[in-house]
């Protein structure tokens, strides 16, 4: 059930409350970066601090504590059952301290501080980025640091404010919005239409060399749709890759027929490296959402990126 924004987690312990009272919140901060980068030297460079002084620190919070929180090694740091406990009341405490902060963001008009996101490779290089770059135009008062990652990376306890996800969502604690979609066409070079000719219904699709976006070798058809009609074409694919950027540059070389986002194919078709080809015709639209702990949405840094990825997306025509 994701959880509601006036939703606030307090610590179970009340020991655990009196010695919040009298502890820094730094010292929750640097413990939460350290966890975070699992490495006191990252967590330091992070923070803009020395290793040393970090190091102090933490070991005063565990003294403060009466516990040790980590488990160094020289080639490792883990947190102790205790440490997993507390780190997730710290992340609670630090949450409150930023909702009360945010109640006075609220009230500025322009964006400030900086915006931690993360999304995939293909899509950030597809989408994310421009939308970074023009954000930081539109607010000069923001700073982003952003993860474009391959692997799935946890929001929350990894510090991110906001993940841009591809995809069905997978069951989360986590607030979701929907950005847009991901639309498909079909399109292929004009080198190759002057050999093969330009097929008129998705039935002659059969007769040509497709290209085919396929992570796994399980992907042997298009399924196509148009106005509530639906096709199926049998792929006879010359080439199959993994990445987007491959098969794009592949259907510009002349291989074959390609299915590929319009966010990728149409500024081709515009360049005239690409033609458009049975205009309607396509497969099932991907959603496209947003992510990040409740109550981040009112903050403005992260509800001014949402309302420009959204109509980023809506700007691209059907």
């Amino acid at each position: 059930m994701p959880i509601a924004e006036d939703e606030i987690n307090i610590p179970r312990s009340y020991s655990l409350l009196l010695v919040l009272i009298t502890m820094e919140i730094a010292a929750l901060q640097a413990f939460c970066k350290v966890v975070q980068t699992g490495s006191f030297t990252r967590a330091a460079e992070a923070l803009g601090t020395h290793k040393a002084r970090l190091s102090r620190t933490i070991s005063q919070l565990e003294r403060e504590l009466g516990a040790r929180l980590l488990e160094r090694t020289t080639r490792s740091l883990s947190l102790t059952e205790v440490g997993r406990d507390f780190h997730r009341d710290a992340l609670a405490i630090l949450s409150a301290v930023e909702d009360a902060r945010l109640t006075v963001a609220k009230a500025q008009a322009e964006p400030r501080g900086t915006l931690r996101l993360t999304c995939g490779v293909e899509f950030g290089m597809l989408a994310v980025h421009g939308w970074i770059n023009r954000y930081l135009a539109l607010y000069p008062q923001m700073k982003v640091e952003a993860e474009i990652t391959g692997r799935l990376v946890d929001v929350v306890h990894e510090g991110f404010d906001l993940a841009i996800r591809v995809g069905p969502l997978r069951d989360s604690t986590l607030v979701s919005r929907r950005l847009g979609q991901m639309r498909y066409a079909i399109y292929a070079a004009p080198s190759y239409l002057s050999k093969h000719g330009e097929p008129e219904t998705p039935g002659d699709l059969h007769h040509h060399e497709h290209l085919s976006f396929s992570p796994s070798s399980t992907s042997t058809a298009w399924r196509l749709s148009r106005d509530g009609t639906h096709h199926s074409v049998t792929l006879r694919a010359r080439y199959r890759v993994s990445n987007i950027f491959a098969l794009r540059d592949a259907a510009v070389a002349g291989i074959g027929v390609a299915l590929l986002p319009r966010i990728i194919g149409d500024p081709e078709v515009a360049q005239g490296r690409l033609t458009l080809i049975l205009p309607g015709w396509t497969r099932a639209e991907v959603p496209i959402s947003a992510v990040y702990p409740s109550a981040r949405y009112r903050a403005p840094k992260v509800k001014a990126f949402i309302d420009l990825a959204e109509a980023a997306l809506a700007s691209i025509e059907d």
